[in-house]
């Protein structure tokens, strides 16, 4: 699991280290369907593409997540696995496919109300990309 919970104290925070930016935001949609549904894991039955884009890494990074919380609001889809990511860093855009089900088929742990800017960061240091993410619970 590349991604790990933190303490906090009323939200849900968590960090990744990876080597690509790719694995990075990959890590983060599955830290936070974790956070929504737990262990369950969802079945690949339909495929979503989305292209969504930032004015620099945080604010994608926070655009990607909101992204994926508004797919399951509005269009009852809970993700299952993030693939084909790509990532412009110049333009600073994001493109990828979603695959997931229904999300009336499974059973939530948690209601995650929110992506939050409070501490996110995304850096990389010594060859990774780090980022820290709170979740409003």
């Amino acid at each position: 699991m590349p991604y790990n919970f933190l303490e906090h104290t009323a939200d849900v925070k968590f960090r990744i280290e990876s080597p690509t930016l790719e694995e990075m935001f990959s890590s983060s949609a599955d830290a936070l369907n974790e956070t929504i549904r737990g262990n369950i894991k969802i079945l690949e039955q339909k495929e979503k593409n989305f292209e969504i884009e930032g004015k620099d890494l945080e604010e994608l990074l926070y655009n990607f997540l909101e992204e994926l919380l508004f797919l399951l609001d509005t269009e009852n889809f809970l993700i299952s696995k993030i693939k084909d990511i790509k990532i412009d860093l110049e333009n600073k855009k994001l493109k990828c496919v979603a695959t997931g089900d229904k999300a009336e088929n499974y059973k939530f742990t948690n209601d995650v109300k929110a992506i939050t800017y409070h501490e996110m960061f995304i850096k990389e240091k010594n060859g990774k990309f780090i980022c820290e993410v709170t979740l409003d619970v």
